[in-house]
C-alpha cells in the first residue's frame, strides 16, 4: 500500500468529516516540547498550543507517564462509585489555587456551563432571586464555547448564526468598560459577571490595566459574583499563574480547562468556595468522565510540571523579547502587536491583496505553525517551555515571513 500523503489525509477528512473547522493545509503526526512534525517529515514551530491546551509542551514526559501509570490500573469509574484518585486530585487542586471545592469537568464549554448553573443556583439559594429571574453580565466578544447556551451570548455571528432559539437571561455589554458595567449592575437581578480577563478569540483583546480589579469591587459592592474563564488565559499563559493574579483579584468562580491536562485529554474544572459550591446537590450536576481517575492524575502532574519548571515566569520573560521584537519589524502589514506573557497578537493590515490567512500558509512554509483568528489577526501562543534561542528562531521566522510581502 502506497505511503499515505498530506493530500490524502486532507481528503480523508473532508470527505468522512464535518466541514466545521478550516485547519491550515499541514497534517501532524508528532510532537515533542515546542515543536511539531507533519506525516512528511517536516519540523515546525507550534506558535498555537492548541490554542493554549499544550503549555507544558507536547508529550511531556512527566504528564505521559502519569497517564501511562494510572491508564493500567483504572481509567473510569463514573462519580457513582469512589475512586482512589479524585480525593487526592481535588486536594491538591483546591489547594494549588485557594479554594474550598472543585467540581470536576471534561471540557471548557462544560467549565462555563457548570459556572452559569452554580451562578443561577447561588442566585435563587443565597442571593435570594426570584426563581427564574437571574441575570448574568457578559462582554462583546467573549468566547466561552459553542453550546446552544454559550453562543446566546455571543456577539459574533459565526457563533450563533441559524442556532435559535436562544437562552434568555443575559446582559450583554461593552468590554474593557466600567461604565457599562456599573449601569449593567443596577439590576437587582443581576447575579454573576462572566469574563476572559484577556479575549483570547476576539484577538488578544488585553483590557486596560486596573480593569479586572475595579470590576471585581463594583461586583463585590452588589453582592454579584465574579466569574473568571481562565480556560485559556490561565495556567501560567500570560506570566502568572491565573491572568486575574495580574492585579490581585480572587475570582468568586474560577473555570479552567484546556492546559490542565498538559494537552493530553480533556479535562476541565471549575472552583469555588463552599457557600456557592455546595448549593449543588447531588443529581443536579454532574459528568460521566468529569473526574475520571485518568483525568485526576494527568492533572496533578499537569500542575505540578508549571510550578516545577518555572512556566508562568518564562512566559513573563520571553513574552516581553517578544513583543518588543516583533514591535521592530518594519512592515506596512503589522498595524497592532498586543499581549501578555505568551499569549500574543499581531493585528494585520491587508497588503496588496494579502492578508492574515496568506500570511500564516507562508509562515508554515517557513516552518512555524500560527492560526488566524477574525481574518485579521493571528494568533502567537508557543508552549511555555520554549526557550529564549528558540523563541528568537521563530521571531526571526516571523521578521522574513512578514518582510516577504512587501
Amino acid at each position: 500500500m502506497a505511503k499515505m500523503t498530506t493530500q490524502d489525509y486532507i481528503a480523508l477528512e473532508d470527505k468522512y468529516g464535518a466541514h466545521n473547522y478550516h485547519p491550515l493545509p499541514v497534517v501532524l503526526e508528532k510532537g515533542e516540547g515546542p515543536f511539531v512534525w507533519d506525516v512528511e517529515g517536516k519540523k515546525y514551530f507550534d506558535f498555537l498550543s492548541a490554542y493554549s491546551a499544550v503549555n507544558q509542551g507536547h508529550c511531556h514526559p512527566k504528564i505521559i507517564k502519569a497517564l501511562k501509570d494510572q491508564a493500567e490500573k483504572l481509567t473510569l469509574t463514573s462519580r457513582a462509585f469512589y475512586s482512589n484518585t479524585l480525593g487526592e486530585y481535588e486536594k491538591f487542586v483546591t489547594s494549588y489555587f485557594g479554594y474550598d471545592k472543585v467540581l470536576p469537568m471534561n471540557s471548557g464549554a462544560e467549565g462555563d456551563e457548570t459556572a452559569l448553573k452554580l451562578c443561577r443556583k447561588w442566585a435563587y439559594k443565597v442571593k435570594g432571586i426570584k426563581d427564574g429571574q437571574a441575570k448574568i453580565i457578559v462582554c462583546d466578544g467573549n468566547f466561552h464555547g459553542r453550546t446552544i447556551t454559550i453562543v446566546s451570548m455571543s456577539t459574533d455571528p459565526d457563533s450563533y448564526g441559524g442556532f435559535g432559539p436562544f437562552t434568555p437571561g443575559f446582559i450583554k455589554i461593552q468590554y474593557n468598560n466600567l461604565n457599562e458595567l456599573a449601569k449593567a449592575l443596577e439590576d437587582p437581578d443581576v447575579a454573576g459577571f462572566l469574563v476572559e480577563p484577556i479575549q483570547g478569540e476576539a484577538g488578544v483583546y488585553v483590557p486596560d490595566a486596573g480593569y479586572l480589579k475595579k470590576a471585581y469591587e463594583m461586583c463585590k459592592a452588589k453582592n454579584v459574583l465574579f466569574i473568571a474563564d481562565e480556560v485559556q488565559t490561565g495556567l501560567c499563559r500570560t506570566g502568572k499563574k491565573l491572568c486575574c493574579d495580574h492585579e490581585g483579584v480572587r475570582p468568586d468562580i474560577l473555570i479552567l480547562g484546556k492546559a490542565l491536562s498538559g494537552g493530553v485529554m480533556p479535562i476541565s474544572a471549575v472552583l469555588a468556595d463552599d457557600e456557592i459550591m455546595l448549593t449543588i446537590k447531588p443529581g443536579e450536576h454532574g459528568s460521566t468522565f468529569g473526574g475520571n481517575p485518568l483525568a485526576c492524575k494527568v492533572a496533578i502532574a499537569a500542575l505540578q510540571v508549571l510550578e516545577e519548571e518555572k512556566l508562568a515566569e518564562n512566559a513573563e520573560r520571553l513574552g516581553k523579547i517578544f513583543r518588543d521584537e516583533i514591535s521592530k519589524i518594519q512592515s506596512p502589514l503589522i498595524e497592532i502587536v498586543r499581549g501578555k506573557g505568551l499569549l500574543n497578537a499581531v493585528v494585520i493590515k491587508p497588503h496588496k491583496g494579502k492578508e492574515a490567512w496568506d500570511v500564516c500558509v507562508a509562515l508554515k512554509e517557513n516552518g512555524l505553525l500560527a492560526k488566524p483568528t477574525h481574518q485579521h489577526i493571528i494568533r502567537f501562543a508557543p508552549p511555555l517551555v520554549i526557550n529564549e534561542a528558540q523563541i528568537r528562531e521563530a521571531i526571526d521566522i516571523i521578521g522574513k515571513t512578514i518582510k516577504s510581502f512587501e
